[in-house]
């Protein structure tokens, strides 16, 4: 399903026979694309192989984030859990690999998780627009999000 608020961020790469270079955050360049979000903070996690991480959401404040795979590959989810939304318990799900370089966008009111893929461990890099906060922390099991 396509959800216009989650959108899936490509970066321009350049190779030559050493490897490649990429800007992994550039404020002005995301700005000219219409991008306007300023983030507070970045976040590492790094998961085993088969590790299934999620789905988890943040409130008061809601927390948007922009979620790259450094190493490894995963399989990475987005669900709208936002109430009155007209695509209100629908998902967006793409591949996300270091290789591969794109960025997902998880908007606020949105819940997140990612299953790591394939037989090596996964490195992935979380900018987010919002500190965390405990107290607003949850994840979906089963059960509809307040």
């Amino acid at each position: 399903m396509h959800i216009p608020e989650v959108l899936l961020l490509k970066r321009d790469r350049f190779a030559d026979s050493r490897g490649w270079f990429t800007e992994l955050h550039n404020e002005a360049r995301l700005r000219e694309l219409g991008f306007d979000v300023r983030f507070v903070q970045d976040n590492l996690s790094y998961s085993v192989p088969g590790v299934l991480r999620g789905l988890h959401f943040q409130r008061n404040p809601e927390q948007g984030k922009l979620v790259t795979c450094l190493a490894g590959r995963i399989y990475d989810v987005a669900v709208d859990i936002r109430p009155g939304s007209s695509t209100f318990g629908s998902h967006v799900a793409v591949e996300l690999t270091a290789e591969g370089g794109e960025s997902l966008w998880v908007p606020a009111g949105f819940a997140h998780g990612f299953l790591v893929l394939g037989s090596e461990p996964a490195l992935v890099a979380y900018k987010v627009d919002h500190h965390r906060s405990a107290s607003g922390e949850g994840a979906l099991s089963g059960t509809t999000p307040r």
